[in-house]
């Protein structure tokens, strides 16, 4: 795996506040991605401030997760920016919070129509497929997220 490097950190992007991704939001995920052949997987402690019932993660914290996992897959694979219209969740088990539990998020792409990209998206706990997802979202020409959005590339590590 490939770790991808966050365009939006180092020169910190005017606004860039990330819920999901920006490593200075006090209140945020702090998510990074790796790239692993077709896949993008995100590698995240569950930590227990993002709890609904004790020791089980909240299930709008798992979509949060899968929603920007899913984006991060258009930014790396198609190197542009778009929106979610579409995320729709199984949720099969529950998944545990703390520092000994480890979650893997995995998003491949299922089918691209036009501008529409399907998605597939697992999110696993200690190894056990807890959630899965069907996300579709709509992408932005290259040059409408570089010009209305300061998109920038995003690479992988070497």
């Amino acid at each position: 795996m490939k770790k991808i490097i966050n365009p939006n950190i180092g020169h910190e992007a005017e606004g860039y506040n990330c819920f999901a991704c920006a490593p200075h939001n006090p209140y945020g995920l702090k998510m990074e991605f790796w790239e692993d052949g077709d896949d993008i997987v995100c590698l995240w402690s569950p930590d227990p401030n993002y709890e609904s019932w004790v020791g089980t993660l909240h299930g709008g914290i798992q979509a949060t997760l899968i929603d920007e996992t899913a984006g991060w897959v258009i930014m790396r694979k198609f190197q542009t920016t778009g929106m979610t219209t579409s995320l729709s969740l199984k949720y099969r088990k529950p998944v545990a919070t703390g520092a000994e539990h480890k979650v893997e998020i995995r998003a491949r792409v299922r089918e691209v129509k036009r501008t529409f990209v399907f998605m597939d998206v697992e999110l696993k706990c200690d190894g056990e497929i807890c959630t899965t997802a069907d996300v579709t979202f709509f992408c932005f020409s290259q040059k409408r997220a570089v010009e209305e959005f300061g998109f920038l590339p995003y690479e992988v590590e070497e």
